[in-house]
This record gives structure tokens, sequence and C-alpha cells, in this order.
């Protein structure tokens, strides 16, 4: 790894140190900062080379999953086929899981082979324990578009990821939750239809047997895609995205408070405040001058299903940000506790949003959390400025190992998207914690 003091400046805090953790020629990267891709003790985690901030292309031969080690930053090849994508670290950092897309990742054809993969973390002694040549078992669908993410179970028994169930002929063709048992080799399709094309799908981590089986999943309304499954646009007065809640066995819809308002729209991203069953998203909301833009950090608890109402659900809707004006909060991911948060944030919204040309003040920054549902952050501090051309896709999408002891993002400041870490973030006051 590169130290990189020159990303630092007199505004960071004392003693943070920064590392560039990849340097080729080809673009790498973290993985998505929702991803489960870390060990649980914090010491080593995946990323990837030739990839893009919001997945890979895997049909590329040049790219690979590669994990690092927290402490010196070395990266091991841990996959070595093409068509690799959406992995998954189990929950006691033994294995890592992902798929295989041997035919291509959007062909629709009900010949081509998706293979479900297990590797030793080190990358060895792969195993195939599920291989899908024709349609997923009880069910008239063969899955292609393999969402880049997959997300596992905190008990380690069961794996999701999202794909795409049309044929390649039909419009308005449907996409599906895709749940496997890892232990049987069992899978199923618990939520089906056209409105699933970019779930996100993360389940619970908490180890709560009563909520272990719950996984949050986003729902983008009025989004338009043609029969092979690319995007075509999205509907006039859809009002975007909303976010709900269901079981792994299509069992407990519920829904988030968030979003599908004029003046409040689910920026695309949410994620679990740690363990618990809260939840944080990113919004875009208009303050009172249509003209003001602001991201704002929100945490809710699910409610019970009784429509697409977004934010006119009520309930609990903690600003996380509240007295942190002018800011748009955008990608952020918590610790294993719950306790902390990374994000970054954009500093001159109205300017980037609305000027072409305009550069990106962008920057990290590290929450402490309060009482969950009840106070917002109790202190935010600055970490440093990533660079990031915020053009093309190019986000800095940071996230905290579990422990909370570093930090992770992209930038490509260097005119490459690359990888870095931060170590030595300040530690929580006892006044904090």
């Amino acid at each position: 790894m590169i130290a990189r003091p020159d990303l630092l400046s007199g505004d960071s805090p004392e003693g943070l140190e920064v590392y560039q953790l990849t340097s080729e020629a080809v673009s790498s990267c973290h993985v998505y900062m929702e991803a489960q891709v870390f060990a649980p003790d914090s010491s080593c985690f995946l990323l990837h080379r030739s990839a893009r901030p919001h997945g890979s292309d895997s049909d590329d031969p040049l790219h690979r999953y590669l994990l690092c080690d927290v402490a010196t930053g070395e990266l091991l090849p841990v996959t070595s086929e093409t068509g690799a994508t959406s992995p998954s670290v189990s929950p006691d950092g033994k294995w890592f899981y992902y798929f295989v897309t041997l035919g291509g990742q959007y062909s629709t054809a009900l010949n081509e082979r998706v293979v479900l993969r297990r590797r030793n973390l080190d990358g060895t002694e792969p195993v195939d324990l599920l291989v899908i040549d024709d349609r997923i078992p009880g069910t008239p669908f063969h899955p292609s578009r393999l969402y880049p993410l997959s997300t596992i179970s905190s008990d380690g028994k069961r794996l999701a990821t999202a794909c795409f169930l049309g044929d390649g002929a039909r419009e308005g063709a449907p996409w599906g939750l895709w749940v496997i048992d890892l232990e049987s080799g069992e899978s199923w399709l618990p939520v089906i239809g056209p409105t699933w094309s970019n779930l996100h799908p993360q389940y619970c981590r908490s180890l709560d047997p009563e909520f272990c089986r719950d996984i949050m999943i986003q729902e983008n309304h009025g989004a338009i895609r043609s029969a092979d499954g690319g995007r075509k646009g999205c509907a006039p007065a859809s009002r975007g995205a909303d976010v709900h809640l269901v079981r792994d066995d299509g069992q407990h819809f519920r829904s988030f408070p968030w979003g599908r308002r004029r003046d409040e729209q689910a920026q695309g991203h949410q994620c679990w405040r740690g363990k618990s069953q809260w939840a944080i998203i990113s919004t875009n909301t208009l303050r009172e001058d249509p003209e003001r833009h602001e991201g704002w950090l929100l945490e809710s608890e699910a409610l019970p299903f009784t429509d697409h109402l977004g934010a006119e659900l009520g309930g609990v809707r903690n600003r996380l940000c509240a007295g942190m004006e002018g800011k748009h909060f955008s990608h952020f991911a918590s610790d294993a506790d719950g306790a902390r948060l990374v994000t970054d944030c954009l500093e001159n919204p109205d300017e980037f949003l609305k000027h072409e040309g305009a550069v990106p003040r962008d920057a990290l920054y590290l929450l402490s959390l309060g009482e969950a549902g009840e106070e917002p952050a109790r202190k935010l501090q600055f970490l440093l400025r990533p660079r990031t051309s915020w053009h093309n896709g190019a986000h800095a999408h940071p996230f905290l190992s579990p422990d909370g002891r570093a930090a992770f993002f992209n930038s490509d400041e260097s005119g490459t998207m690359q990888a870095y870490m931060v170590k030595n973030l300040p530690q929580p006051t006892p006044i904090e914690s």
C-alpha cells in the first residue's frame, strides 16, 4: 500500500493516516459499501480489480476479487475465473460465496449456466453449491442480469441476490429476489415483479432468530426496462423508489417511511444500523426554497404495509444530520455496533447539481451516533477530501471495518479509480459512547 498524506488537510484529525491500496492501470475499487465483504475480526476484506464503484462487467477477463490484509495492505487474488460476481463473506469469516455467470451476465438464453460457488477466504478449495443450466427449480424463470451484490443471513444459512427473470422478448418482464438455502441447495423467488429492478437486498444482521430472516429491499416505481432488462428510463410522476422489509420466505411485507414525496426522494442507498432493526437512508431533499438541495440521513424502523406511501407513512423518522444544513450526504455505512457511521458529502450541492462543469467539493465525515430513533448524530468529524470527480459513477462510497477502526473509500483523483484506506480514526470519548 502507498501512504497518501497529501489527501489530508489541516482540518483532518491528528494522527489520521491514508493509504492507497491499488495502483494498477486498470480501474480498481471497493465493493459497494453495503456488501458483507469483511472478516468478522476486521482483519481482511474483499475488493476488486478492473471494476467500477457500482459493480463490474462479469464478462471482463481482467476482473478479479482480491483479499486485502488490513494490517499490511497485501492483496491476494482469490478468484481466477471470468464471470465472478455478487460476493458475500460468511458471518464466521471461513468462506466467501459468489456467482459465476458462464454464459454472460446479460444472457437470457435458457441454456446459459449460472453457478453459486464457495471458496475458503484465501481463495482455495472452490466448491460449486448450485448450478442452474435451465430454470430455477420450481419456477418458469431463468436468472440473468444478476445483481452485483449478494447478502447472507446472520446465521450463515441462506444467501440472497436479485436477478432478471425475462426471456429477452417480452416487455415488462419481472425481476426477482432469489434466495438460496446454503445447506440444502434449495432456492426460491419470494418477491417477483417488474418494479424490482434495483433491489439492493440486505439481510438484517441481527442474531435474533426473529429478525435474521428479514431482508430490506428497494422498489423502483416507474422504472422502464427493455425486453432484455436494459434500462430505458423512468415514468413521469412515479415519485421514485421506496424501501421495504420482507421475510426471505415472502411473508410479513413491511415498509420504511421514506421518500415518494415531491420534496423527498430516496437517493438509492440505505443500510442497516449495525445489528439492530433500525435502518438508515440517504434522501434527496428540497428545503422550503425549491432551488436548495440537501441530502439527509434518516433513521427508521419498518412499519406495517398499507400502501406505497413512503414518508407519508409517518412513524419515527430520526434525522441523524439535524443541525448540519447545506450539506448533501450521499453514501455511508456504520460499524457492526451501530455506534458510528462514515459518509461522503457534497458541500456545494446547489452549485454542483445545477451548473455544468462545476467541481464537486466533497468530503468524508465520521458521525458518532446517539440513541437509536431518538437522537441526531452527537458529533460530526471531518476526515479528508477524497477528490472524487462524481462523474460517470465515480463515487467515494465510504464504509467502516466492523470494529470501526478503519474507513475505506474510492477515488479517481489520480485519473483512474483506485481503492483507499484510512487508519487511526478518532475513537469515541466516554461522553460519546
